[in-house]
């Protein structure tokens, strides 16, 4: 590896620690304590794309089992659409 693909390397993990702690942050406040095993689940995730749709899926969905839902599907598609997705 060169330095370059290094310096790369580092910045996607900073980035994938700083969505997981912006997503386990917002789900504390808007939704109060995380469950272990679901803080456990985000802590798994290792795409950015992944995480930054559960921010906004996060930020729009009405309740914590909704948001459980999704999580469970774990889909890769970007966009949210549904009947549940009301910004706030």
């Amino acid at each position: 590896m060169t330095t370059k693909d290094l310096t790369q390397e580092a910045l996607q993990q900073e980035a994938l620690l700083t969505d997981r702690d912006d997503l386990l942050g917002l789900l504390e406040l808007r939704f109060g304590a995380i469950p272990p095993e679901v803080r456990t689940a985000i802590e798994q995730i290792d795409k950015l794309e992944s995480l930054e749709r559960l921010i906004l899926v996060a930020a729009n969905l009405a309740t914590w089992e909704q948001f459980l839902a999704d999580l469970e599907v774990n889909n890769a598609s970007f966009r949210i659409v549904g009947e549940y997705y009301r910004p706030i």
